[in-house]
């Protein structure tokens, strides 16, 4: 079965399946955005033979682009799909599958397939692991040959968010619909353990130098049920701290309260992005339909800091807003001195400084930013523009654009990487 005739059986399929969907809203769990590590997620020194690079996973294109940090050049494209053929046929088969395959398309996936969430490469620049949602999987794909090397498929229905270890030979995904996050071994994809999450897992960052995991649930942002007064119906919400040897759930914060002694009632507790300071001692992240961060500190559990930032869109209904993300991404250089945050519903992109708490011009780059990521060295900024298809490299320093770089259909992660250098021989689009 070609991949345009897989795509054809399906939307016949879509009438039938439809009739499933609305039992799908409501058991279940949910979806959603990202996270974000706090620097560079590979380490300072790289083994010979060996180049930098950025992936940036295309999420409705099923590629990967490969960007030169230094010049912002696309150095190559991946097919992160390769198996698309025989995946699909397995859907088309399986009514349950199907129905859930459909539903991400309308519900999260915004009319669109969902094949690369998040994505790292291995510290020998061989692999790179990625999470496609829609296929409910993680594949680590051959940065040589291109083929996928093993297939890892997750408890539910969808794949999330990922982070590796420090050491880079653990990666952990989240079971959006399995209310679990696996542990697995970077080189054969072997589960190394799993531990469990509320509705919805999210973001994960290893801590304590790769001792600790630190996790988010978002519970079910595709519910329709957006009045704050309904807030509770959204599933279970979590912020938790993990070990990452035993992954034994160490604390769960409780938010609900953190948030009302601030004054912040009608909030949400639905963690998106986050970010922590060098130390590790406070937590920045981003809340359902909150435009601006706040700041946590970690020992305490209590919120050190609320910071808001320019609501661009305030007549738009919160049933309007992206998976209820009113920003998505943030991103604190190594230095602990500034903040990068990408504005999704007004379509900005901002530099903050962490101690003042006041706020750069406002950066419109594009449309629907979605991410943000430190580069390697800490200097700029990443953020993908999933409305215009491109990926900017904004400088902590000046607060502008560097440059920008078209890619795929639909960026969403963005990660610093590497890959061998002999294996970027091949052309820049396969």
């Amino acid at each position: 079965m070609t991949r345009s005739a897989a795509r054809r059986a399906t939307v016949a399929a879509l009438g039938a399946a439809l009739a499933l969907t609305g039992l799908v809203a409501a058991t279940a769990p949910a979806q959603a955005s990202s996270a974000a590590p706090v620097v560079d997620e590979q380490r300072a020194k790289i083994p010979p033979g060996v180049r930098r690079v950025v992936f940036v996973g295309n999420n409705w294109d099923g590629t990967a682009d490969l960007l030169a940090p230094g010049t912002f050049k696309r150095l190559a494209r991946i097919n992160v799909i390769p198996d698309y053929d025989a995946r699909m046929q397995e859907i088309a088969t399986n009514p349950y599958r199907l129905a859930y395959f459909l539903a991400i398309r309308a519900l999260i996936g915004e009319g669109h397939d969902q094949f690369v969430d998040d994505m790292y490469s291995s510290n020998d620049g061989r692999l790179v692991v990625i999470s496609r949602p829609s296929f409910g999987d993680v594949v680590a794909i051959s940065l040589r040959t291109r083929e996928i090397v093993w297939r890892f498929a997750v408890d539910g229905v969808r794949s999330d968010h990922m982070a590796v270890s420090p050491d880079g030979r653990r990666v952990v995904v989240s079971a959006s619909t399995g209310n679990v996050v696996h542990v697995l071994r970077v080189r054969d994809g072997k589960e190394l353990g799993r531990f469990p999450s509320g509705g919805s897992p999210h973001e994960s960052v290893f801590i304590d130098g790769g001792r600790r995991i630190l996790h988010a649930s978002i519970g079910m942002v595709y519910s329709p049920l957006d009045d704050p007064a309904l807030d509770a119906t959204k599933d279970d919400r979590v912020l938790q701290i993990v070990d990452a040897r035993t992954y034994r759930v160490l604390r769960r914060y409780h938010l609900r309260k953190a948030l009302d002694e601030r004054g912040l009632d009608d909030v949400s507790t639905a963690v998106r992005p986050m970010t922590l300071s060098p130390d590790e001692k406070k937590i920045y992240f981003q809340l359902s339909f909150f435009h601006g961060y706040v700041q946590l500190d970690r020992r305490t559990g209590r919120i050190t800091r609320v910071r808001r930032l320019p609501n661009l869109v305030p007549d738009t209904p919160r049933e309007a807003y992206l998976l209820d993300s009113a920003h998505h991404g943030i991103a604190m250089n190594p230095r602990g001195t500034k903040l990068c945050v990408a504005g999704t519903m007004s379509d900005y992109a901002t530099v903050v400084d962490a101690r003042s708490g006041r706020h750069s011009r406002l950066i419109k780059g594009g449309l629907k930013p979605y991410w943000a990521t430190p580069s390697w060295d800490g200097r700029y900024c990443y953020v993908s523009w999933s409305g215009s298809d491109t990926v900017s490299r904004i400088s902590y320093a000046t607060a502008r654009i560097v440059s920008t770089t078209k890619v795929g259909d639909h960026p969403q992660r963005v990660r610093n990487g590497v890959i061998r250098r002999a294996f970027l021989a091949r052309p820049a689009s396969s």
